[in-house]
């Protein structure tokens, strides 16, 4: 089965603990994922930080409005530089997702590397090319232009 890698990055003028506090809540990935995934979380997380070994489950809707449940661990944390969350449940064969925080001069660089694998072999290579890409790509530019509307004031939080 063919693995994929999707990187991009983002530089974000705030701090690196702002940086984690925001990333490390689960609650916030909700408010940057683009609406018509129809994200919700399921797991009651009272606002708790994230920690290794923690289970979260979502219900998304991310092909013909049809809802999925997504089960994540966050298998791997390195505070306040990285975190690693993997799919245990999902539409995905395979999905692993490293969130990076940098600090520079004036702000931290964001990276994200994802590692995925689609099932049906080459019926998902098919769809990979045709719109599963594609797909991941919106998701990312659309959280690019909502992070820059939340952190628009320079370390301020806004969220």
């Amino acid at each position: 089965m063919r693995s994929f890698v999707y990187n991009t990055e983002q530089f974000l003028p705030i701090t690196i603990d702002t940086a984690w506090d925001f990333f490390s809540s689960a609650n916030n990935l909700a408010l940057i994922t683009p609406p018509e995934l129809d994200f919700k979380i399921l797991t009651n997380l009272d606002g708790k930080e994230i920690t290794e070994g923690m289970l979260i489950n979502y219900r998304v809707k991310p092909l013909l409005n049809i809802p999925l449940n997504w089960k994540t661990e966050i298998v791997k944390i390195e505070k306040p530089g990285m975190f690693t969350d993997r799919q245990l449940k999902g539409p995905y064969k395979m999905w692993e997702h490293t969130h990076y925080f940098i600090q520079k001069d004036n702000g931290v660089l964001m990276k994200d590397k994802v590692k995925y694998q689609l099932p049906f072999g080459i019926i998902g290579q098919v769809a990979h090319s045709m719109f599963v890409r594609k797909k991941i790509e919106h998701i990312f530019i659309y959280r690019k232009e909502i992070l820059n509307k939340i952190f628009k004031d320079h370390g301020t939080n806004n969220y």
